[in-house]
């Protein structure tokens, strides 16, 4: 069954790209659009009720998490908060991965508020000339992992009523970007000649009016908050069109009983592809087992469905970025993010009592995990601050 489940996912996303290959781009997006327009035409009521259903997932989810994030990392940016981290995290984090300094910006953004985040904040490194095309290339599938309020809140804790089966797709999935760094080739550690101004820059941040960066930072923050609730609703609308066609149900009707997986499931993995909560939700409440739940549900969350892809490639567009070679990472990650699920089940899920959820004290360890990582990390950490304080 888990040959037969991996077949299909395979060839559901080769025939998607395979549409995109054989027509014309513009004439394939025409007819697609034209599709979702006679849609909308013949159903007006379902076009209406995904909007205000994904405008309300953006307004009540989305954006109160988000924007007030963004203003700060936008005022900690204008005051060169960049190379502070650089001096404080950047040897700690990055030379592992045969990155510069600078990118550990960008890796935290994308550790605590995933994607697309981790993206926006690499192309900004790139247009400030702090690293070079093939690091920016890099750095855009290394930080590229999902937002950890939506693999434990949403996935872990509400579509599949357990916080720890979140624990263990984010982990999966934050370790896969970290073997993406492994993978992907280097050419150094990613350092390019910066401009002439760029002193004049540095110093121009440092001096700037509190009054004027509050207002910047929240006019940024408020465009890009606007552009993600942008990709939210629109494809709110088209995965909704998808589910409630008669003909998509005759088709993942045939294919169900085809293969012989719940119809739900089927939907999940083609949703996925286009809009990974959708998808995720689909798959959660279908009546297979966690063995193969989980692998499909870390496959999408690592691959990030067309929806993040495309708010990605809304940052990259203007840079000489191959969107081609970042899809195809990202399908290489959720690869290794799904295997990596499928080894963490059997380390502590199959022989645990996480099925009945009756032996809490099991998950206690947690704690003293952490507190590990603490003395670990804080000592290398103090070392860091002592020598940017000497330093400066």
């Amino acid at each position: 069954m888990s040959l037969l489940l991996v077949s299909l996912l395979i060839t559901i996303i080769l025939l998607v790209f395979k549409l995109f290959k054989t027509l014309n781009i513009n004439l394939s997006i025409t007819i697609i659009c034209s599709m979702i327009i006679l849609q909308i035409i013949l159903a007006p009521t379902i076009c209406i009720q995904y909007t205000i259903s994904g405008a309300k997932l953006f307004f009540n989810s989305v954006f109160p998490s988000l924007f007030p994030f963004l203003v700060i990392i936008n005022i900690i940016i204008s005051y060169n908060g960049i190379l502070i981290y650089s001096k404080l995290l950047g040897n700690l984090i990055c030379t592992p991965l045969k990155l510069s300094k600078e990118c550990s910006f960008a890796l935290l953004v994308s550790v605590l508020c995933g994607y697309p985040l981790g993206a926006r904040y690499t192309c900004g490194l790139y247009e400030k000339h702090i690293i070079d095309l093939n690091t920016c290339e890099r750095l855009l599938n290394i930080a590229s992992n999902a937002s950890p309020l939506f693999v434990i809140g949403a996935v872990g804790t509400s579509m599949m009523s357990s916080p720890k089966l979140g624990y263990m797709l984010l982990l999966s999935n934050i370790i896969s970007c970290i073997l993406m760094g492994f993978i992907i080739p280097s050419k150094g550690l990613g350092f390019k000649i910066k401009d002439k101004n760029a002193n004049s820059a540095k110093s121009q941040h440092l001096n700037t009016n509190i009054g004027i960066t509050l207002k910047n930072s929240i006019e940024d923050a408020l465009k890009n908050s606007l552009n993600i609730g942008g990709f939210i609703v629109v494809f709110s609308v088209i995965t909704g069109i998808i589910k409630d066609n008669v003909i998509f149900h005759i088709v993942f009707n045939n294919l169900s009983s085809i293969t012989g997986f719940p119809k739900n499931f089927i939907e999940g993995l083609f949703l996925g592809i286009l809009e990974v909560t959708n998808g995720c939700y689909l798959i959660s409440s279908s009546n297979l087992s966690l063995y193969v739940k989980l692998p499909v549900l870390s496959f999408l969350i690592g691959f990030s469905g067309l929806s993040i892809i495309s708010q990605v490639y809304s940052y990259t567009y203007k840079y000489n970025v191959s969107i081609k070679k970042y899809i195809a990472r990202k399908f290489i990650q959720a690869i290794i993010s799904s295997i990596l699920t499928m080894i963490l089940y059997y380390i502590f899920l199959h022989t645990s009592s996480i099925f009945t959820f009756s032996d809490m004290n099991i998950y206690k360890s947690s704690s003293l995990y952490i507190l590990v990582l603490i003395i670990l990390f804080v000592p290398l950490l103090i070392i860091n601050i002592i020598k940017l304080f000497h330093t400066s």
